[in-house]
């Protein structure tokens, strides 16, 4: 019998740049799937008007009406799924992800304490509160993790990181439910979701979005270093403590951002990362723009499910990723515990 009968080659990827374009594609495709599904169904002559700016039946003020909630469906789901590619590499956690890691639910901790407490009205101040509570929580939830033995290692990070999150979860519902003008409002927002977008609420997160891209697309190289571990990345000339706080910085600010913008949107930080590696790799300079499109379709699609699933009604995006994460969650988990045994 032959070598290659007994050990088979692996069975080789797609190329690169085939998978990126196909996930481009498909997003384009959910993108006008979006605008077209709702309670009214829009026909290919409104949603052709519609998207060039007419709207002189209901068909096509529905596109007009729908397009914002599209726009930011796809910059939500971009910006949650390159925070988790990012936060997976920077910790060298498979389980890291805005949600799990309680990044999510520290923003919205800080918007609503803003609110409740202090009379901050402003939307434009929602993204400094959401930003500035990512960013307590992750050094917070980073520094317990590394408490102990063995510093921050994934298991005792997930587990810092569900405490936190929960705990800021009923400290959220302890400021909101003495708070009845205010509770309808916030209650809404927890669930997570895109209903009532607008292009204000978009051009508002907007900056801090391109400023967490294009900071992460710098940081990619840097990843891959740091994936190598500590010592062999600052052998090869890497400041390691720069590079992780600039890495960090951006899944802040792109998090931070879409929690302001939509409310704390669970998993697809996680399901994400996970599926763009199995297709292309770990070489971060492909990672983060593939999980960047995996992000905005996965967003897209749970937004049409949400659609259709409770039609005429809706189920807010945050439940679907929800239902659909959990299960990959527990899959995730069991695997790596297979690997460490």
């Amino acid at each position: 019998m032959s070598a290659a009968a007994i050990h088979p080659a692996p069975r080789a990827r797609p190329a690169r740049g085939t998978v990126l374009l196909a996930a481009a594609g498909l997003v384009g495709l959910l993108a006008l799937a979006s605008v077209a599904i709702g309670t009214r169904g829009v026909g290919l002559a409104d949603l052709l008007a519609g998207l060039a700016g007419r709207a002189e039946t209901i068909g096509q003020a529905a596109v007009t009406v729908r397009l914002p909630r599209t726009a930011l469906a796809a910059l939500a789901g971009a910006a949650l799924g390159l925070s988790g590619a990012i936060m997976q590499g920077v910790t060298r956690n498979p389980l890291a992800d805005p949600g799990i890691l309680g990044i999510n639910n520290g923003a919205a901790l800080a918007v609503v304490i803003g609110v409740a407490w202090f009379g901050i009205g402003a939307a434009s101040s929602y993204v400094w509160l959401a930003i500035l509570g990512a960013g307590v929580t992750a050094g917070f939830v980073y520094a317990v993790g590394s408490l102990g033995r063995g510093g921050a290692s994934p298991l005792k990070l997930a587990l810092a990181g569900a405490a936190t999150s929960v705990a800021f979860s009923s400290l959220t519902l302890a400021v909101v439910l003495p708070r009845a003008d205010i509770a309808g409002g916030i209650r809404s927002w927890q669930v997570g979701g895109v209903g009532g977008a607008t292009m204000e609420r978009i051009w508002l997160v907007l900056p801090f979005l391109l400023a967490g891209l294009a900071i992460a697309m710098l940081s990619a190289r840097k990843l891959n270093l740091l994936a190598l571990g500590d010592d062999l990345a600052a052998g090869l000339g890497e400041k390691v403590a720069l590079a992780r706080a600039a890495a960090a910085l951006a899944a802040i600010l792109l998090s931070g951002a879409a929690t302001a913008a939509c409310g704390p949107i669970g998993f697809v930080g996680l399901v994400v990362p996970h599926l763009a590696r199995l297709l292309l790799g770990v070489d971060h300079r492909w990672l983060l723009p593939a999980s960047a499109l995996g992000g905005a379709g996965l967003l897209l699609a749970a937004d049409i499910a949400g659609r259709l699933i409770a039609r005429p009604s809706e189920l807010e995006v945050g439940i679907v990723t929800a239902l659909i994460g959990a299960p990959v969650f527990i899959w995730i988990v069991r695997r790596q515990r297979v690997r460490e045994l």
